[in-house]
């Protein structure tokens, strides 16, 4: 996790990278279950399809996705518009996978396998747009 490197733009988008693994997983790195290899880049890699992420996603942003639907209102960023959408259970698993790849991207072990922060930008505005139409 804190590999002791140099400061470097590769080393801030190693730790967004992490930062979103550690929020849509409920994971930290320094978990018990990160042992023997298994760290949360790994984790999170083996499990980052939309068939599977339901298995690594904390269960708290799961809640309403148990219900087959999810009220987009808590992800429009425009809510004084009010707007109410639902979105259906495939898309949230889309959407969970897609910033679950990014995240994985972005805390590659090698600096030069990680995407660049205006990749990243680039990445999550398309997730944003593609699945939630912003």
């Amino acid at each position: 996790y804190g590999t002791g490197g140099a400061v470097s733009t590769q080393g801030d988008v190693y730790s967004y990278g992490i930062l979103l693994l550690e929020m849509f997983t409920g994971k930290r790195p320094t978990d018990d279950i990160f042992k023997d290899g298994l760290n949360i880049h790994n984790y999170s890699k083996m499990n980052e399809f939309p068939e599977r992420v339901e298995e690594i996603i904390d269960s708290r942003l799961l809640l309403e996705l148990r219900e087959d639907h999810y009220d987009a209102e808590i992800l429009n960023h425009n809510m004084l518009r009010n707007e109410r959408r639902n979105i259906g259970r495939e898309t949230i698993r889309q959407i969970m996978a897609s910033i679950i790849q990014i995240g994985v991207r972005c805390s590659s072990e090698l600096p030069s396998d990680r995407s660049s922060m205006n990749e990243v930008i680039v990445e999550v505005q398309a997730v944003k747009n593609q699945f939630l139409g912003f």
